[in-house]
């Protein structure tokens, strides 16, 4: 379904888990965008990013703001596919079926946490591999190094931690170089091995989440709100009066 500059796939959450352990089981070389406001705004900005998510093979609904949209935009009641949902349980699967994972991006030290959290909680979890890159652009040679240590490890699943728009490039650049399925979960890393709280279940169903996470972190997440969620509320406002100009001509 189309909302404003990116389509976004629709169907119940379950389906999504469904459809990723497939594609990973399969080792089927694919990409996953967890869609928020921000990475909307992004994508309405930049033509480059508005086609890297709009190839990609899955792209949820992360936030309610967007859900909210679909419905009225299209009058359908989509589930919220958030990554902080999906993280937990795709390791879950994960671990039931015994696919081996790949955590790419965070620092050092939310990766090493990562690690003591899925000891503790996903015991039987195969961890191929974590790997926390330079904030530097990588060389040719370092970038290749990369794919083939992914490839070796027998990955089927890689989580990607690089924060949008950042770990969406870089899905879309190893597409067809990596054979496992990738997820963008942005920063779900934190909430899940509990560094940061996620906010109270009235707060997420209100679409109060992101007023949550300013409080949290304000002088990072202070501009981006401001600027993103005014722009989005401003092209849904276009959009809908777009779509009833058109319903009455």
């Amino acid at each position: 379904m189309q909302l404003i500059s990116i389509k976004i796939s629709s169907g119940p959450y379950q389906s999504f888990i469904d459809k990723l352990v497939y594609m990973a089981c399969n080792q089927i070389p694919a990409y996953c965008c967890v869609a928020n406001v921000h990475m909307l705004v992004e994508a309405y900005n930049n033509e480059a990013f508005a086609s890297i998510v709009n190839n990609a093979d899955l792209v949820t609904p992360d936030g309610m703001p967007l859900t909210w949209g679909l419905k009225l935009v299209h009058g359908i009641q989509q589930d919220r596919v958030a990554g902080m949902d999906l993280l937990p349980d795709l390791l879950a699967e994960a671990s039931k079926l015994q696919l081996p994972v790949y955590f790419y991006g965070g620092t050092q030290a939310m990766l090493d946490q990562t690690d003591a959290y899925i000891r503790k909680v996903y015991p039987s979890l195969h961890v191929a591999g974590m790997y926390s890159p330079p904030f530097r652009p990588l060389t040719a040679e370092e970038d290749q190094q990369i794919v083939d240590k992914i490839n070796a490890s027998g990955a089927r699943m890689i989580f990607v931690a690089l924060g949008c728009p950042k770990q969406e490039k870089w899905m879309a650049s190893m597409k067809g170089r990596i054979q496992a399925t990738m997820i963008g979960i942005g920063g779900a890393l934190p909430v899940m091995v509990g560094m940061q709280k996620r906010a109270p279940e009235w707060m997420q169903k209100a679409s109060l989440e992101w007023l949550y996470r300013l409080v949290q972190e304000p002088k990072r997440l202070f501009k981006r709100y401001a600027v993103t969620n005014t722009t989005y509320l401003w092209l849904l406002t276009k959009e809908l009066f777009t779509k009833k100009r058109l319903k009455t001509t």
